[in-house]
């Protein structure tokens, strides 16, 4: 380990984008992140919304360089949050190439975290279906845009 601190999260209820940035500090701070149940992490957004800007993601291969092809096509959920960490790191200087070979992301809990207390993010977690203006909060699960968008998810 290095000497490296070791973070377990849950993922369960957590929002993608908040759990995202507060991993992201956590790995740059020189910290070992895992996150569990990456399946479970919640996006908010009308479900059509959400599934529009994924399909657009997913089909904008001719945005990409003629002579370096690189398409961001991840299905699955943990390969979602994991691009989504990825992205808010500085993945073009070592420090942050660095940071994301600490990240670990599963959808599951494998047999080797089964007996670790795993930690929530407070501030990322979604806790009311009503927002603050009294407005229902439209949500749907990394799992479930894993599975309209072809994914392969596994059952655990």
């Amino acid at each position: 380990m290095n000497g490296e601190e070791l973070v377990v999260i849950d993922g369960t209820n957590h929002r993608l984008g908040r759990l995202a940035s507060r991993v992201a500090k956590m790995l740059l701070e020189g910290k070992r992140v895992v996150v569990l149940n990456a399946d479970k992490i919640v996006i908010t957004g009308s479900k059509s919304a959400i599934l529009a800007r994924y399909q657009y993601l997913l089909d904008r291969k001719w945005l990409s360089s003629i002579e370096r092809v690189q398409i961001w096509n991840p299905r699955r959920p943990d390969r979602i949050f994991w691009y989504t960490v990825r992205r808010m790191l500085p993945r073009r200087k070592p420090r942050g190439r660095e940071a994301l070979s600490r990240l670990r992301v599963y959808s599951g809990v494998p047999e080797e975290f089964a007996g670790v207390k795993p930690v929530t993010v407070e501030d990322a977690l979604h806790r009311s279906e009503i927002n603050r203006s009294g407005k229902l909060i439209k949500w749907m699960t990394l799992e479930e845009l894993s599975r309209l968008i072809g994914g392969k998810v596994t059952a655990e």
